[in-house]
Protein backbone atom coordinates (compact mmCIF):
# COMPACT_ATOMS: atom_id res chain seq x y z
CA UNK A 1 0.00 0.00 0.00
CA UNK A 2 1.34 3.45 -0.91
CA UNK A 3 2.18 5.76 1.96
CA UNK A 4 0.70 9.23 1.78
CA UNK A 5 3.32 11.99 1.70
CA UNK A 6 1.07 14.81 2.88
CA UNK A 7 1.30 14.16 6.67
CA UNK A 8 5.11 14.03 6.62
CA UNK A 9 5.45 17.04 4.31
CA UNK A 10 3.07 19.03 6.51
CA UNK A 11 5.21 18.27 9.57
CA UNK A 12 8.54 19.10 7.88
CA UNK A 13 7.34 22.33 6.25
CA UNK A 14 5.51 23.44 9.40
CA UNK A 15 8.77 23.08 11.35
CA UNK A 16 10.56 25.69 9.22
CA UNK A 17 7.65 28.03 8.53
CA UNK A 18 8.56 31.69 8.94
CA UNK A 19 6.39 34.31 10.61
CA UNK A 20 5.72 37.51 8.68
CA UNK A 21 5.74 39.70 11.78
CA UNK A 22 8.58 38.11 13.74
CA UNK A 23 10.97 36.83 11.06
CA UNK A 24 11.10 39.79 8.66
CA UNK A 25 13.33 42.61 10.02
CA UNK A 26 10.91 45.43 9.16
CA UNK A 27 12.72 47.86 11.47
CA UNK A 28 15.89 47.58 9.37
CA UNK A 29 14.30 49.36 6.39
CA UNK A 30 16.56 51.96 4.78
CA UNK A 31 14.63 54.18 2.35
CA UNK A 32 17.85 55.53 0.83
CA UNK A 33 18.68 52.03 -0.49
CA UNK A 34 15.44 51.45 -2.44
CA UNK A 35 15.16 52.95 -5.92
CA UNK A 36 11.83 53.50 -7.74
CA UNK A 37 12.98 50.93 -10.32
CA UNK A 38 13.57 48.32 -7.63
CA UNK A 39 10.23 49.05 -5.96
CA UNK A 40 8.36 48.51 -9.22
CA UNK A 41 9.90 45.05 -9.63
CA UNK A 42 8.57 44.13 -6.19
CA UNK A 43 5.06 45.02 -7.32
CA UNK A 44 5.39 42.82 -10.40
CA UNK A 45 6.70 39.90 -8.33
CA UNK A 46 3.79 40.28 -5.92
CA UNK A 47 1.37 39.93 -8.85
CA UNK A 48 3.16 36.93 -10.39
CA UNK A 49 3.13 35.15 -7.01
CA UNK A 50 -0.64 35.72 -6.88
CA UNK A 51 -0.87 33.36 -9.87
CA UNK A 52 -0.50 30.49 -7.40
CA UNK A 53 -4.29 30.88 -7.11
CA UNK A 54 -5.16 29.72 -10.66
CA UNK A 55 -2.31 27.20 -10.54
CA UNK A 56 -3.86 25.63 -7.44
CA UNK A 57 -7.26 25.51 -9.14
CA UNK A 58 -5.58 23.72 -12.07
CA UNK A 59 -3.76 21.25 -9.78
CA UNK A 60 -6.93 20.36 -7.88
CA UNK A 61 -8.93 19.91 -11.08
CA UNK A 62 -6.34 17.79 -12.89
CA UNK A 63 -5.39 15.71 -9.81
CA UNK A 64 -8.88 14.84 -8.67
CA UNK A 65 -7.75 11.19 -8.69
CA UNK A 66 -4.92 11.90 -6.22
CA UNK A 67 -6.09 13.02 -2.76
CA UNK A 68 -2.58 12.85 -1.28
CA UNK A 69 -1.15 15.38 -3.75
CA UNK A 70 -4.32 17.49 -3.62
CA UNK A 71 -4.00 17.71 0.17
CA UNK A 72 -0.39 18.89 -0.21
CA UNK A 73 -1.74 21.75 -2.30
CA UNK A 74 -3.12 23.23 0.94
CA UNK A 75 0.49 23.78 2.07
CA UNK A 76 1.85 24.89 -1.30
CA UNK A 77 -1.01 27.32 -1.92
CA UNK A 78 -0.76 28.83 1.57
CA UNK A 79 2.99 29.40 1.31
CA UNK A 80 2.89 30.75 -2.25
CA UNK A 81 0.10 33.20 -1.42
CA UNK A 82 2.15 34.29 1.59
CA UNK A 83 4.96 35.22 -0.82
CA UNK A 84 2.59 37.58 -2.60
CA UNK A 85 1.35 38.86 0.74
CA UNK A 86 4.80 39.63 2.20
CA UNK A 87 5.82 41.52 -0.95
CA UNK A 88 2.59 43.51 -0.76
CA UNK A 89 3.16 44.14 2.94
CA UNK A 90 6.58 45.56 2.09
CA UNK A 91 4.97 47.93 -0.44
CA UNK A 92 2.13 48.80 1.95
CA UNK A 93 4.64 49.88 4.58
CA UNK A 94 7.23 51.58 2.41
CA UNK A 95 5.82 52.28 -1.09
CA UNK A 96 2.00 52.28 -0.70
CA UNK A 97 1.50 54.00 -4.06
CA UNK A 98 2.81 50.82 -5.74
CA UNK A 99 0.55 48.38 -3.92
CA UNK A 100 -1.18 46.18 -6.55
CA UNK A 101 -4.90 46.76 -6.89
CA UNK A 102 -7.37 43.92 -6.53
CA UNK A 103 -8.07 44.27 -10.26
CA UNK A 104 -4.37 43.86 -11.11
CA UNK A 105 -4.20 40.75 -8.94
CA UNK A 106 -7.44 39.30 -10.30
CA UNK A 107 -6.18 39.75 -13.89
CA UNK A 108 -3.78 36.82 -13.41
CA UNK A 109 -6.56 34.54 -12.18
CA UNK A 110 -7.79 32.81 -15.30
CA UNK A 111 -8.48 29.16 -16.12
CA UNK A 112 -5.54 27.05 -17.31
CA UNK A 113 -6.31 24.45 -19.96
CA UNK A 114 -6.30 20.83 -18.70
CA UNK A 115 -2.87 19.21 -19.02
CA UNK A 116 -1.37 15.78 -18.20
CA UNK A 117 -0.80 15.73 -14.41
CA UNK A 118 2.66 14.12 -14.58
CA UNK A 119 3.95 16.69 -17.06
CA UNK A 120 2.48 19.51 -14.97
CA UNK A 121 4.14 18.11 -11.85
CA UNK A 122 7.54 18.10 -13.57
CA UNK A 123 6.93 21.56 -15.01
CA UNK A 124 6.33 22.98 -11.54
CA UNK A 125 9.26 21.07 -10.05
CA UNK A 126 11.52 22.79 -12.61
CA UNK A 127 9.70 26.07 -12.00
CA UNK A 128 10.50 25.93 -8.28
CA UNK A 129 14.19 25.36 -9.04
CA UNK A 130 14.20 28.28 -11.44
CA UNK A 131 12.33 30.57 -9.04
CA UNK A 132 14.70 29.67 -6.21
CA UNK A 133 17.59 30.88 -8.39
CA UNK A 134 15.71 33.95 -9.69
CA UNK A 135 15.00 35.09 -6.14
CA UNK A 136 18.55 34.42 -4.94
CA UNK A 137 19.78 36.51 -7.86
CA UNK A 138 17.20 39.22 -7.06
CA UNK A 139 18.33 39.31 -3.42
CA UNK A 140 21.88 39.99 -4.58
CA UNK A 141 20.70 42.78 -6.93
CA UNK A 142 18.61 44.60 -4.35
CA UNK A 143 20.38 47.03 -2.02
CA UNK A 144 17.68 47.59 0.63
CA UNK A 145 18.21 45.08 3.50
CA UNK A 146 14.57 44.20 4.27
CA UNK A 147 13.67 43.25 0.71
CA UNK A 148 16.93 41.32 0.39
CA UNK A 149 15.92 39.34 3.46
CA UNK A 150 12.44 38.74 2.01
CA UNK A 151 13.79 37.41 -1.29
CA UNK A 152 16.25 35.14 0.50
CA UNK A 153 13.40 33.86 2.70
CA UNK A 154 10.98 33.08 -0.14
CA UNK A 155 13.78 31.57 -2.26
CA UNK A 156 14.27 28.96 0.47
CA UNK A 157 10.54 28.21 0.39
CA UNK A 158 10.76 27.60 -3.36
CA UNK A 159 13.64 25.17 -2.82
CA UNK A 160 11.60 23.26 -0.23
CA UNK A 161 8.61 23.16 -2.58
CA UNK A 162 10.85 21.71 -5.27
CA UNK A 163 11.91 19.02 -2.81
CA UNK A 164 8.27 18.20 -2.05
CA UNK A 165 7.41 17.93 -5.75
CA UNK A 166 10.42 15.62 -6.16
CA UNK A 167 8.93 13.34 -3.49
CA UNK A 168 5.70 13.12 -5.50
CA UNK A 169 7.71 12.44 -8.65
CA UNK A 170 9.42 9.49 -6.93
CA UNK A 171 6.01 8.20 -5.86
CA UNK A 172 4.76 8.51 -9.46
CA UNK A 173 7.72 6.49 -10.72
CA UNK A 174 6.67 3.63 -8.42
CA UNK A 175 3.05 3.90 -9.51
CA UNK A 176 3.40 4.67 -13.23
CA UNK A 177 6.90 3.50 -14.23
CA UNK A 178 7.91 4.37 -17.77
CA UNK A 179 4.86 6.59 -18.32
CA UNK A 180 6.15 8.85 -15.54
CA UNK A 181 9.75 8.60 -16.80
CA UNK A 182 8.67 9.70 -20.27
CA UNK A 183 6.67 12.65 -18.92
CA UNK A 184 9.44 13.83 -16.59
CA UNK A 185 12.18 13.45 -19.22
CA UNK A 186 10.11 15.27 -21.86
CA UNK A 187 9.51 18.32 -19.64
CA UNK A 188 13.06 18.12 -18.28
CA UNK A 189 14.47 18.47 -21.79
CA UNK A 190 12.17 21.43 -22.46
CA UNK A 191 12.89 23.26 -19.20
CA UNK A 192 16.65 22.66 -19.29
CA UNK A 193 16.91 23.97 -22.86
CA UNK A 194 16.15 27.61 -22.04
CA UNK A 195 19.53 28.78 -23.33
CA UNK A 196 18.76 27.33 -26.73
CA UNK A 197 15.27 28.84 -26.86
CA UNK A 198 16.51 32.21 -25.50
CA UNK A 199 13.46 32.26 -23.26
CA UNK A 200 13.44 31.75 -19.48
CA UNK A 201 10.88 28.94 -19.37
CA UNK A 202 8.75 29.03 -16.24
CA UNK A 203 5.00 28.52 -15.61
CA UNK A 204 4.75 32.34 -15.55
CA UNK A 205 5.39 32.71 -19.27
CA UNK A 206 4.05 29.48 -20.75
CA UNK A 207 0.86 29.52 -22.82
CA UNK A 208 -1.87 27.95 -20.69
CA UNK A 209 -5.21 28.90 -22.27
CA UNK A 210 -5.57 28.68 -26.05
CA UNK A 211 -8.87 30.54 -26.09
CA UNK A 212 -7.33 33.65 -24.51
CA UNK A 213 -4.34 34.00 -26.87
CA UNK A 214 -2.39 36.30 -26.87
CA UNK A 215 -3.34 37.09 -23.25
CA UNK A 216 -2.95 33.43 -22.31
CA UNK A 217 0.09 33.60 -20.03
CA UNK A 218 0.46 35.03 -16.53
CA UNK A 219 3.16 37.34 -17.89
CA UNK A 220 0.87 38.72 -20.62
CA UNK A 221 -1.67 39.79 -17.99
CA UNK A 222 0.73 41.86 -15.88
CA UNK A 223 0.50 45.67 -15.94
CA UNK A 224 3.73 45.54 -18.00
CA UNK A 225 3.86 42.32 -20.07
CA UNK A 226 7.49 43.03 -21.04
CA UNK A 227 8.58 43.23 -17.41
CA UNK A 228 9.82 39.66 -16.85
CA UNK A 229 12.50 39.66 -19.57
CA UNK A 230 13.61 43.16 -18.56
CA UNK A 231 13.86 42.10 -14.90
CA UNK A 232 15.91 39.03 -15.78
CA UNK A 233 18.17 40.49 -18.47
CA UNK A 234 18.51 44.17 -17.64
CA UNK A 235 17.98 44.37 -13.90
CA UNK A 236 18.92 41.32 -11.82
CA UNK A 237 21.06 40.08 -14.76
CA UNK A 238 20.17 36.42 -14.63
CA UNK A 239 22.99 35.43 -16.97
CA UNK A 240 24.38 32.21 -18.41
CA UNK A 241 26.14 31.30 -15.17
CA UNK A 242 22.88 31.50 -13.22
CA UNK A 243 21.01 29.63 -15.96
CA UNK A 244 23.70 26.95 -15.83
CA UNK A 245 22.96 26.43 -12.13
CA UNK A 246 19.28 25.85 -12.92
CA UNK A 247 20.08 23.31 -15.64
CA UNK A 248 22.57 21.54 -13.37
CA UNK A 249 19.96 21.17 -10.60
CA UNK A 250 17.37 19.77 -13.01
CA UNK A 251 19.83 17.26 -14.47
CA UNK A 252 21.19 16.34 -11.02
CA UNK A 253 17.75 15.57 -9.61
CA UNK A 254 16.66 13.59 -12.66
CA UNK A 255 19.91 11.64 -12.44
CA UNK A 256 19.00 10.72 -8.86
CA UNK A 257 15.43 9.59 -9.48
CA UNK A 258 16.18 7.85 -12.81
CA UNK A 259 19.36 6.29 -11.34
CA UNK A 260 21.37 7.32 -14.37
CA UNK A 261 23.80 10.20 -14.78
CA UNK A 262 22.89 13.09 -17.11
CA UNK A 263 25.57 15.72 -17.57
CA UNK A 264 23.89 17.42 -20.55
CA UNK A 265 20.40 18.02 -21.91
CA UNK A 266 21.39 15.92 -24.93
CA UNK A 267 22.05 12.91 -22.68
CA UNK A 268 18.66 13.39 -21.06
CA UNK A 269 17.01 13.61 -24.48
CA UNK A 270 18.64 10.34 -25.57
CA UNK A 271 17.27 8.71 -22.42
CA UNK A 272 13.83 10.17 -23.19
CA UNK A 273 13.89 8.55 -26.64
CA UNK A 274 14.84 5.20 -25.08
CA UNK A 275 11.87 5.37 -22.74
CA UNK A 276 9.50 6.37 -25.56
CA UNK A 277 10.66 3.42 -27.67
CA UNK A 278 10.20 1.11 -24.68
CA UNK A 279 6.68 2.43 -24.14
CA UNK A 280 5.87 1.99 -27.83
CA UNK A 281 7.05 -1.62 -27.66
CA UNK A 282 4.88 -2.19 -24.58
CA UNK A 283 1.89 -0.61 -26.33
CA UNK A 284 2.32 -2.54 -29.55
CA UNK A 285 3.83 0.39 -31.47
CA UNK A 286 1.42 3.07 -30.26
CA UNK A 287 2.58 6.10 -28.33
CA UNK A 288 4.64 9.22 -28.69
CA UNK A 289 7.06 9.35 -31.61
CA UNK A 290 10.53 10.48 -30.49
CA UNK A 291 11.24 14.06 -31.47
CA UNK A 292 14.56 15.00 -33.07
CA UNK A 293 17.13 16.48 -30.70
Amino acid sequence: MDTMLYPELYKSLEAVRWDMEKDIPWDSFDASLLTPEQATTIKMNAITEWAALPATEMFLRDNHHDSDFSAFMSIWFFEEQKHSLVLMEYLRRFRPELLPTEEELHAVRFPFDPAPPLETLMLHFCGEIRLNHWYRCAAAWHTEPVIRHIYETISRDEARHGGAYLRYMKKALVQSGDTARAAFAKIGVLMASARRTEKPLHPTNLHVNRALFPRDTVQSRLPDPEWLEHWLDGQIQFDGAWEGKVVDRILHNLSLIFERTFKTVQELNRYRKEIVLRLQAQNGGAGEVPQPA
